[in-house]
């Protein structure tokens, strides 16, 4: 069913009115006023029917010599595309949660897959409800290539920049070749390259790869997450449209960036094992304004600066959360009591939690309807660390919880549940997007330290 892009726009807008003035980009007392990009997904149903699951703001990330203080409890990249990315894992999770405790075989957007469904490599409990297409809303030009030509419009000069023989960013330990990773908004005639995020000149560098980089890949692994993607099938979680404002719009960046016909073109029609495919999405246009972007109108005198709040709304309230410095505001940053539900550490011990259950439910038969109401109450900790040894010998083949029970979240990674998805990103890297630096250093932390995930 088509759709358009003001439509999707809108639905997403919609979400964002409802959020309390304290979450939204502040005018200060000195009358200066905030901006803040603004992202959501939206779901579309086979009858046309538009939900939002998420929408979020936020404009910043951690830098590379940071990586290793946030230990699965800081989120690493809060630009607002990846922020709504993170949080639909979440939704999705929330989902699988509810019918691991319910004898429901789907719900709003997920159901249980048949035994017939699943292979050796496309083994999820979980998958997508067959008819939904998801969308992306952006208010501004995602971050890297797909904004370059908007970039040197808005250059006094516009002479293109000596591009380095190795860029701005050294990587202790790393091959020359490893070392070309293009910082931000410089050299910006360098088009088509894999580009970190943009900061200012004097902040420290980061590795983490821009949101058009990262929404270029995500065209290949789905939407789905490493820890999300052991539960959920990947097949059908792709993003179909993404929508842009019409101001933000190149259609030479967005073809070079995201399309089979640009940097892209080596993974046409490109399928691997697992449910894995290259679904490209199209780009659709919108005359919707957001009143917090950076084009928003001002007085003469009126300063516009960027907002350091990032914001997060789901399918209910409980969804709702404010970051600063990729924590919890109010928190200590690297601090547990500071993790967001939808940081790396959190989202480990929620899939571990629905793991275990999940686990329970398919190897024991319980005909005491009150006795399976009382295994859903117990914590993963209490039913697989307890001394009941029948239990733990119950639960021990569990593929996708011994994965998940691995010691670190590195490990978690590297399991061979998860060898299909490397696969593919190795090859979409090697072969598509060159020149792509890991930002590792992060991933050795264990799930301990929070209570249940929730």
């Amino acid at each position: 069913m088509e759709i358009s892009g003001d439509a999707i726009a809108e639905v997403v807008l919609k979400e964002f009115e409802k959020w309390p003035a304290k979450r939204k980009p502040l005018v200060r007392s000195d009358g200066v006023k905030e901006w803040v990009p603004l992202s959501g997904i939206v779901a579309q149903d086979q009858q046309g029917r538009l939900t939002c699951l998420t929408a979020a703001t936020g404009m910043k990330c951690l830098p590379h010599n940071k990586i290793s203080q946030a230990q699965g409890v800081t989120i690493h990249d809060w630009h607002a595309e990846i922020l709504a990315i993170r949080s639909l894992n979440r939704i999705l999770l929330q989902e699988c949660d509810y019918l691991t405790k319910s004898d429901h075989t789907s719900y709003k957007f997920i159901r249980r897959r048949s035994r017939d469904e699943k292979t050796e490599n496309h083994f999820q409990p979980f998958a997508l409800n067959d008819g939904i297409s998801l969308h992306m809303y952006c208010s501004e030009a995602p971050c890297g290539d797909a904004s370059m030509e908007l970039t040197m419009a808005a250059q006094e000069d516009s002479t293109p920049w000596e591009t380095p023989a190795l860029a701005n960013i050294t990587v202790p330990s790393a091959s020359p070749s490893q070392q070309s990773l293009l910082h931000g908004r410089g050299y910006f005639s360098a088009l088509g390259q894999v580009r970190g995020k943009p900061s200012r000149p004097d902040a420290p560098q980061t590795l983490s790869k821009s949101c058009s980089d990262k929404l270029a890949l995500k065209q290949s692994t789905s939407l789905l997450s490493s820890i999300t993607s052991l539960l959920i099938s990947p097949q059908n979680t792709y993003l179909t449209t993404l929508v842009l404002p019409s101001s933000q719009y190149s259609e030479l960046a967005c073809t070079r960036a995201f399309s089979s016909s640009g940097r892209l073109t080596s993974l046409k029609g490109r399928t691997w094992e697992g449910g894995y495919h290259f679904q490209e999405f199209r780009v659709l246009t919108t005359e919707k304004q957001f009143p917090y972007s950076r084009r928003q109108m001002l007085k003469a005198g009126e300063k516009l600066v960027p907002s350091n709040l990032a914001s997060i709304s789901g399918t209910s309230p409980n969804d709702s959360e404010t970051l600063i410095g990729g924590t919890l505001q109010g928190r200590k940053q690297f601090s547990l009591p500071g993790a967001s539900r939808v940081c790396k550490r959190r989202m480990w011990q929620f899939a571990l939690s629905l793991a275990a259950i999940s686990c329970r439910s398919i190897l024991v038969n319980l005909d005491n309807r009150k006795t399976d109401e009382g295994i859903r109450g117990r914590t993963f900790e209490r039913f697989t660390l307890g001394n009941d040894v029948d239990e733990k010998k119950l639960l021990a083949d569990h593929s996708v919880l011994q994965c998940l029970k691995s010691d670190t979240y590195a490990e978690v990674k590297e399991g061979k549940l998860l060898e299909a998805r490397r696969n593919v990103k190795r090859e979409v890297r090697e072969m598509a997007l060159e020149g792509w630096v890991r930002n590792e250093g992060g991933d050795g932390f264990s799930s301990d330290g929070l209570m249940g995930g929730k």
